[in-house]
């Protein structure tokens, strides 16, 4: 018996390709904020005045942690002692993220590292790494007299004002510390191209040295400007000028 003669399958039919823009993918920190419950909290004092609380808040925005913030009143006793520097800063900036509570700049910056480690809040590099936790640190522990001498005031402005000499050193310490950092990494932040830790430590001290008018070395005042650019850094001017409250002791005529 001959056999049945073969079918030629039928020809796929040809789908016209269509170009479609996928959706850019949504980070895991974004997705699990979705609930009120599971958004993290900030805890803050002055937009004005407080320098830790705008540390603690670029910390967290350059992490990319969605947040709510919660504001302490000037007028709270605790709150007010801490920014007049009669306390240590332990109300402001305190982050309540997944059941941890965490209240110092330098942990929250850690803390931060672990949960959202592709923010980049610290270089990839070991020995770059070891720089950025050490100044930081410096930071976050020294430079009283500079606190002291001259507090964060971003609705204040004093062209030519007298630096005394107990903040000198101070001053002269921070500039040693960005004009080793921006010709060692290249800048335009401490660190190279990317935004770290180090810049949120520093940037109430950008502010600071634009409010008293403070002379600046060409690479230190570029440095300036690039921390003042930056929109989170807008906006909390915006925010801070904006604020009702005064406190006499910081608002002085100098």
């Amino acid at each position: 018996m001959p056999a049945a003669p073969r079918r030629k399958a039928p020809a796929e039919a040809k789908t016209p390709s269509v170009s479609r823009a996928r959706k850019p993918a949504v980070p895991k920190l974004q997705a699990v904020s979705r609930s009120k419950k599971d958004l993290a909290t900030l805890t803050l004092s002055s937009k004005n005045y407080s320098s830790w609380s705008l540390r603690g808040w670029l910390l967290v925005r350059f992490a990319g942690l969605p947040f709510e913030e919660i504001m302490v009143d000037t007028e709270d006793a605790d709150a007010r002692r801490e920014l007049l520097l009669l306390a240590p800063s332990i109300r402001v900036p305190c982050l309540k993220h997944d059941g941890a509570k965490v209240w110092n700049t330098l942990a929250i910056a850690q803390y931060l590292n672990e949960v959202a480690p592709a923010a980049g809040l610290m270089p990839t590099d070991r020995i770059a790494r070891a720089h950025c936790h050490s100044v930081s640190g410096e930071m976050n522990s020294g430079f009283a007299n500079l606190r002291a001498s001259l507090p964060m005031n971003l609705r204040g402005s004093f062209p030519k004002h007298k630096v005394w000499g107990g903040a000198k050193p101070d001053i002269e310490r921070v500039i040693e510390i960005w004009t080793d950092c921006l010709a060692r990494y290249g800048g335009p932040f401490l660190f190279g191209a990317q935004r770290t830790m180090a810049d949120a430590m520093y940037a109430p001290v950008a502010t600071r040295f634009l409010t008293y008018d403070v002379t600046l070395p060409a690479a230190c005042k570029a440095y300036c400007r690039t921390i003042m650019d930056m929109p989170e850094m807008k906006e909390w001017v915006a925010a801070a000028k904006l604020e009702k409250a005064e406190i006499e002791e910081l608002d002085m005529d100098f």
